[in-house]
C-alpha cells in the first residue's frame, strides 16, 4: 500500500505527543469504516492518541465535538485537535444541501472560536461511487487527509505559541 503522494518540498507533521479526538458519523457504515482507517493510520504514523466517538449522521458531529471537548477539559485531559469523519450522498431533496453545508459550517466556527484545529473529513458526493472513490486508503484516502490536516494545524499553532 503506497503512501499518499504529497507536493515536492512538504512532509507531514508529526506533531509529539498529540491527543486527538474522533467522531464519527455511521451513516453509511462501510464507508465510515473505510475513512476511519484511513484516520488511524495517519494518526498512528504519527504516534498520536485517539479516541473515538460514534454519532449516527453528521449534523451530530459538532455537538459531539463540542460536549466531549468540553468533557476532556474539565478532566484536564484536553484534546489537541479534532478530526470529523462522515458522508453526505446527494439524494432527491434538499436535506442533501443543508446537512453538508451546516456540518461543514459548524466544523469551521466550531474550530475558529475554540482555537481548536479540526480535519475536515466529511465527504460531500453526488454518489457511492465518488464517496467510495474519496473514502478508499487506497485512493483519495480523506479521513487521512483529514488526520494529516489536523496535526500540521497542531504543528502550527505549537510553533505559534513558542513566540
Amino acid at each position: 500500500m503506497a503512501a499518499p503522494k504529497r507536493k515536492p518540498g512538504t512532509k507531514a507533521a508529526k506533531p509529539a505527543g498529540s491527543r486527538i479526538l474522533v467522531v464519527e458519523a455511521r451513516f453509511y457504515n462501510d464507508i465510515a469504516d473505510a475513512l476511519l482507517a484511513g484516520a488511524a493510520k495517519a494518526l498512528d504514523d504519527a504516534q498520536a492518541t485517539w479516541d473515538i466517538v460514534t454519532v449516527p449522521g453528521s449534523l451530530e458531529i459538532v455537538p459531539a465535538i463540542a460536549i466531549a471537548v468540553d468533557a476532556a477539559e474539565k478532566q484536564k485531559q484536553p484534546y489537541d485537535g479534532v478530526v470529523a469523519l462522515g458522508c453526505v450522498i446527494q439524494g432527491e431533496t434538499f436535506h442533501f444541501d443543508i446537512v453538508a453545508m451546516q456540518s461543514a459550517r459548524a466544523l469551521l466556527d466550531f474550530s475558529v472560536v475554540r482555537r481548536l484545529p479540526c480535519g475536515n473529513g466529511i465527504l460531500t458526493t453526488d454518489n457511492e461511487a465518488q464517496a467510495w472513490a474519496r473514502a478508499r486508503l487506497t485512493e483519495q484516502d480523506k479521513g487521512g487527509d483529514a488526520a494529516r490536516a489536523v496535526l500540521a494545524l497542531i504543528a502550527i499553532k505549537r510553533q505559534r505559541a513558542k513566540r
